[in-house]
């Protein structure tokens, strides 16, 4: 864990005196953690409208923020936690969200259009107003979820009800 945590502050520290400090985005950030820190722990963090498309998050925790209007399009969060998270308006169209915990999540209003939610455990989660179309839903749990107003034009699989 230490070495780690060297390995970031040395990258932060190169970036930081070629820049200037507005020059770093919370965005920029984040994805330097990503990099130098697997699985990513950022359970309870406000990410609110960062753009993190095709970072690969896999076994990632962010179980409980606020990640929404998080544009997350293509990006792999397999296997990983967000339980709790609030993504509502978030863009996860593409992502690779397979044996995801999405329990109790907020997707009020989601994209998640094409995104492979195969194994996902979505029990409790608010679905209302998502667009799910053309997303695999092979084998996810939906016990529980709101799916009205949902878009499921196209959906592979039937999860477990």
């Amino acid at each position: 864990m230490i070495k780690k945590k060297m390995i970031l502050t040395a990258i932060l520290f190169t970036l930081c005196s070629n820049l200037q400090a507005q020059d770093l985005t919370r965005g920029d950030v984040i994805k330097l953690i990503a990099i130098a820190t697997k699985p990513l722990n950022l359970s309870g963090v406000n990410l609110s409208s960062v753009d993190l498309r095709r970072l690969d998050l896999s076994g990632g925790n962010l179980s409980g923020g606020n990640l929404n209007n998080l544009n997350l399009s293509g990006a792999n969060l397999s296997k990983g936690n967000l339980s709790g998270a609030n993504l509502r308006g978030a863009n996860l169209s593409g992502a690779n969200l397979n044996n995801l915990n999405l329990s109790g999540a907020d997707l009020t209003g989601a994209n998640l259009s094409g995104a492979d939610l195969s194994g996902a455990n979505l029990i409790e989660a608010d679905l209302s107003g998502a667009n799910l179309s053309g997303a695999n839903l092979s084998g996810a749990n939906l016990s529980g979820a709101d799916l009205s107003l949902a878009n499921l034009t196209n959906v592979i699989g039937y999860p477990k009800k």
